[in-house]
Parts: C-alpha cells; sequence; structure tokens
C-alpha cells in the first residue's frame, strides 16, 4: 500500500497531496446572526466555533509547560488516539461483519415482475439525483428543472415540492436555479443537502422541506455530496477539483482538500472520517483519510470515471463513459474486477461505442450492486468471493438515461432516476423515455432453512 499511500507533506508537486485552501480559504466559518437562512462561506473571515474551541485549547497549554512537558504531553495524546483508531477500527470490523453474514451473502436476487415497477412522474425536466431515507418512506429526486420533490415511497405520491427558479431570481428565490447535480441526506433524516451548477450548497429540513443554510465557496459546479454517517459532517465535491468538509450542525465550514487533476464527478461517504470520490477524466479514484491529512490514489479506468459508489468500507464500485463497471479495495492499487461494456455498444457496424456508465449502486455490505446507462435496462450484478469478480445477475427494462440509482437501505427496493438526457448534458435525446423515478422491488429466494439455522 506504500506505494501509493501519499503524504499531505509533500507540498508544492504536482503528485502531491495537500491540504490546502483556496485562495482567500483560511479554515474559517461565517457565524449567522440567524439560525437560518444564512450563506456560509469558505471564504469567510470569521472563525467556525470548531476552530475557536481547537485555538483556545492551543493557548491553553502554549504558556503553561516546558518543551519537555509539552513532548511528554503531545506523546501521550498520540499514544491514546493509536488506541481510540484500533477500538473504533476493530468495533466497525465487528459491525460489519455481522451485517454481512445478515444480507444477501446466503441469498440470490431474482427479476421483479414488470408489472410491479411503479414510475411516479413530477418532474418537467430530466432526474439528476436521488436519494432514499433510511427508514424507507421517503424519496428525495432533483432534476434539470431546478425542482425537488419529496415522494411518500409507500403511496407514490408528492408529499412536498420546492419548485426551481429561473435564472437571475437568485437573490428572491428560495431554492435552485440552476441543474442540481447531486443530494444528500443525514443517516437521521433530519438534514437534506442539494448541489447545482451555480457552486452553491442548499440545505434543507427533510422533514418539512424547510430552507435552512446555503454554503458557498466551491469555484465550480457542486457535483457530489455525502453525509458522514451517524453524523452531520458533509463532505461537497466540485468541478473545481477540490473536496470541502462541513458542519452542518454548527452551521460552519471546516476545511478544503485538494489533489485530484481534472473536475470530481462523484463522492460518497459511509461511517469512517473520510470519502472516496471520482476525478473524472484524471482516471483517478481516491480515498480521502480527513483526520490523517492524506489519500490513497488509485488507476485503472480507460474513460472518465463517471460515478462511485462504496459497497463497505473496504469496497467500491466505479462506473465510466468507456462503459466499463470496476470493484475496488482500498488495499489494490488496481481495480479487483473490471467489466468492459458493461452495457453493451450502440453505433452503426464499424463505429460503435459503448453505453456510457451513468450511475452505480451497491446495496451496502452485501454483494449486490447494480449499474445503469442508456441502454434500457438497469443491469443487476452480484460480486464473486473476495469482490474478485463481476457476475450478471438480470437486467430490468428502463428506457432513458439512467442519471441515479440507489438501493434502499434494506434492499427491499431500488430506485432509478430516469431522463430523456444525460444529466451532466444533452448529447443524446431520447424521445421515448419518460422522465421519472422507477421504483424497482426486489425479490429474493427464501435461504435454505437448514443454512439459516446455522448462520444464526
Amino acid at each position: 500500500m506504500s506505494s501509493f499511500f501519499i503524504k499531505s507533506k509533500e507540498k508544492g508537486k504536482n503528485t502531491a497531496v495537500t491540504k490546502r485552501k483556496h485562495d482567500g480559504d483560511k479554515m474559517r466559518a461565517k457565524k449567522p446572526n440567524s439560525k437560518y437562512d444564512e450563506e456560509i462561506s469558505s471564504d469567510s473571515e470569521t472563525e467556525s466555533p470548531i476552530q475557536a474551541k481547537k485555538r483556545q485549547s492551543n493557548q491553553d497549554v502554549e504558556y503553561d509547560e516546558t518543551p519537555q512537558e509539552k513532548k511528554l504531553r503531545l506523546a501521550k495524546l498520540y499514544l491514546e488516539q493509536l488506541k481510540e483508531d484500533e477500538e473504533n477500527k476493530a468495533e466497525e470490523e465487528s459491525f460489519e461483519t455481522d451485517l454481512v453474514a445478515g444480507r444477501l451473502q446466503e441469498e440470490v436476487l431474482i427479476p421483479p415482475d414488470p408489472s410491479e415497477i411503479r414510475l411516479l412522474r413530477g418532474h418537467k425536466l430530466p432526474i439528476t439525483c436521488l436519494v432514499i431515507s433510511s427508514d424507507e418512506k421517503f424519496i428525495f429526486s432533483a432534476a434539470k428543472d431546478c425542482s425537488i420533490i419529496k415522494w411518500d415511497v409507500e403511496s407514490g405520491k408528492k408529499l412536498h415540492t420546492i419548485p426551481g427558479g429561473r435564472k437571475g431570481t437568485e437573490d428572491r428565490h428560495v431554492g435552485h436555479t440552476a441543474h442540481i447535480l447531486c443530494m444528500a441526506i443525514s443517516s437521521d433524516g433530519k438534514y437534506l443537502a442539494t448541489g447545482d451548477l451555480n457552486k452553491l450548497i442548499m440545505i434543507w429540513e427533510a422533514e418539512t422541506c424547510k430552507h435552512l443554510y446555503k454554503f458557498t465557496g466551491h469555484k465550480g459546479p457542486v457535483s457530489g455530496l455525502s453525509f458522514r454517517k451517524g453524523s452531520h459532517d458533509l463532505y461537497s465535491a466540485s468541478h473545481d477539483r477540490s473536496v470541502k468538509v462541513w458542519n452542518v450542525d454548527e452551521n460552519a465550514y471546516v476545511e478544503t482538500l485538494f489533489g485530484h487533476q481534472d473536475a470530481i464527478t462523484g463522492l460518497d461517504s459511509l461511517s469512517r472520517e473520510c470519502c472516496v470520490t471520482a476525478g473524472g477524466r484524471d482516471r483517478t479514484v481516491r480515498v480521502w483519510k480527513i483526520a490523517e491529512e492524506s489519500q490513497l490514489v488509485f488507476h485503472g479506468h480507460e474513460g472518465s470515471i463517471d460515478c462511485i459508489q462504496l459497497i463497505n468500507e473496504e469496497h467500491m464500485i466505479t462506473g465510466a463513459d468507456d462503459g466499463s463497471v470496476s470493484l475496488w479495495s482500498v488495499n489494490k492499487k488496481k481495480p479487483l474486477s473490471t467489466v468492459k461494456q458493461a452495457h453493451g455498444c450502440h453505433g452503426d457496424a464499424g463505429l460503435e461505442q459503448p453505453h456510457w456508465v451513468a450511475s452505480v449502486a451497491a446495496l451496502q455490505n452485501s454483494d449486490a450492486v447494480a449499474s445503469g446507462s442508456h441502454n434500457s435496462q438497469v443491469q443487476l450484478w452480484k460480486c464473486g468471493q473476495n469482490y474478485r469478480g463481476l457476475q450478471p445477475l438480470f437486467s430490468v427494462p428502463v428506457s432513458g438515461f439512467v442519471n441515479s440509482l440507489k438501493f434502499s437501505s434494506s434492499g427491499q427496493f431500488l430506485v432509478a432516476g430516469v431522463g430523456q438526457e444525460h444529466r451532466l448534458g444533452r448529447w443524446w435525446r431520447l424521445k421515448e423515455a419518460k422522465n421519472g423515478i422507477y421504483i424497482i422491488p426486489l425479490k429474493r429466494k427464501p435461504p435454505n432453512p437448514e443454512e439459516t439455522k446455522i448462520t444464526k
């Protein structure tokens, strides 16, 4: 692993990974006068509460101890941190092992009945992104029409619509006025975050869809958002090649990370204090270790890596515009497995081009993953033993560009966000497609009773 583990101290080189700030980024946050409806910028000149506490702590000890005492104190803190990290790692691994044992490892998915697939329509333009609440009761979707819709999963009805605004109405419209590219929901269902082409991040109260905050600071379109599981720490990625960290509870900007050489196209995270990103045309996948100020760099795709999703804390899946789908381990520099032309090809004879992979999804801590393109189907896959292979399970007919895919947390259903156009452009238009979200029920063959007894 050391061959591709880059510490942030290698400053000033193109290949180095540094924990730097934009011009003017001083790891500060602007604390608003009122709690909500304020704009928080990563270019602000005021300290965030988090950094103020750290500075005060440093000042408290700076003048009250000798150099020898300071060295001893820091050594003790370092040892305590190592011990805590090891305990947390052991606890997480135990938790993941228990989850895997109870999930799809002993089950086999079977194709759903087409008549049971539901299409929910409400957006005027192509769907670009969606999320499912952890209790599986609600779906939030966004589109090129700049609107956000909250859906009730059971009834399929719209519960709330946040309309999009026209260009030039940013000062008076509450909501987005440019294409929404990404969204995330906190694991407790409290906050919804959305990012758009106008470089803005909006924070909403998920229950009421009330607007809370606006985060600014990215210099390009916001292309990826993810809440750290079990917290309200928010990671954002942008076409400006940076990753930013925010604390939504504190309404504060925390820090900015650099490393990618091209626009970041996707981001994901789970429970650990790290996130993964897809670097588009720089053809790299990166694992950012926030606390350690370092990152891991992975290479493997021949095309632009356009989407990424974590399967568990150790493995991830990516899709690229060369038509390939790849499985990765954080312990390996290259993909563990790659399926080329995963969705076939299109074009005249002799000029065939692979269908771009526009979206991927993973049922966390299981062996089930999915990918979407514009070949009129969503493809379900089963990961091989030790994630060293991808075996096709079945495909689900869906007409249009599958711009977003998400499994429900229990794996009872898969949701596809579909449009007549690709979420990032207008290279093709499929007139027969319908802009909407498809709810695809997932059925399983019941496990062998004897095996179930053994598992229990």
